[in-house]
């Protein structure tokens, strides 16, 4: 596993967890990251930045989806998928560093591991018909400055 996946892993469970429960604590949730990245400043900053990029982007990103998931409502779709098809159509959509191939594919193995046996199939088909639709920034949100804390390069 690449360090980067481990972050994005990481991200995953916080967006799952505060998803669950929203009053969780900001400092809560930076020390869950934290510990589970071991302290290493650039993975911490990494998760932390898809967490802050998918939080705040949240109501553009599950417009998106629900358009690209014919005959699914976002609220039907299981938590984890549903927070799987965020955190790749994130990276997709405002992370220009990030190549859409490794968007997605880094979605499938998060929903092969942490997901029913189908639902590699059904972020893989969702993500698939986001990318085909555009895959680029929406015009009126800014994408992210180059040195966003999503940004950094570690492998």
């Amino acid at each position: 596993m690449t360090r980067r996946t481990r972050s994005r892993e990481i991200a995953l469970q916080v967006l799952y967890q505060t998803e669950q429960n929203a009053g969780t604590p900001p400092e809560e949730v930076r020390r869950f990251i934290e510990r589970r990245l071991r302290g290493e400043r650039k993975l911490v900053e990494f998760a932390e930045g898809l967490v802050a990029g998918v939080q705040a982007n949240q109501p553009r990103i599950d417009a998106l989806i629900s358009e690209a998931a014919e005959n699914w409502r976002l609220d039907r779709m299981a938590a984890i998928d549903r927070n799987i098809l965020r955190l790749g159509a994130y990276e997709m959509l405002f992370c220009p560093e990030v190549p859409t191939k490794v968007a997605i594919n880094e979605s499938l193995e998060l929903a092969k591991r942490y997901s029913t046996a189908q639902s590699s199939r059904f972020v893989n088909g969702i993500l698939d018909r986001l990318q085909a639709a555009g895959g680029t920034p929406p015009a009126d949100e800014p994408e992210p400055a180059r040195d966003s804390p999503a940004s950094p390069t570690v492998e």
